[in-house]
């Protein structure tokens, strides 16, 4: 008499290859990470890098608008856009990468700072910033 059935023998002669092929790949993974590239290990001679100087800082010019409409091109008070059109035009020559900031008062009508920006766009100064101030400092 038999004292196991032949189903029970077949199953415990088979090899579970799982966990030897999770192993092999957790192993291929770190050979993966701790191999340096082989490109350090070519020796080259890099060409010199030439010094050059730095460019010159770009000119900024203020424009700030009062509360009445006077108009100050840095420290220099407007009579009018046209006079504002003009200065800017000369700095524009002196530096065709000028910048304007604009700083109008709070309680400038929107209208005045429009005309500074269309002075801008008619002078062709194409890098025009608003200063504004944060809301939490108030």
């Amino acid at each position: 008499m038999k004292k196991c059935s032949t189903s029970a023998h077949h199953s415990m002669t088979e090899l579970n290859i799982t966990p030897l092929l999770d192993l092999a790949f957790v192993l291929l993974v770190i050979f993966i990470l701790t191999t340096t590239p082989l490109a350090n290990d070519i020796s080259l001679k890099l060409p010199d890098s030439a010094t050059r100087r730095k460019d010159p800082p770009h000119s900024v010019k203020y424009v700030t608008v009062e509360a009445d409409g006077t108009i100050w091109l840095d420290k220099s008070q407007e009579k009018n856009v046209f006079d504002l059109k003009q200065g800017l035009m000369d700095a524009r020559e002196q530096d065709t990468n000028t910048s304007v900031v604009i700083r109008g008062d709070s309680k400038t009508k929107y209208r005045q700072v429009r005309s500074v920006l269309d002075a801008c766009q008619q002078v062709n100064i194409l890098k025009v910033d608003l200063a504004t101030e944060a809301a939490d400092k108030k």
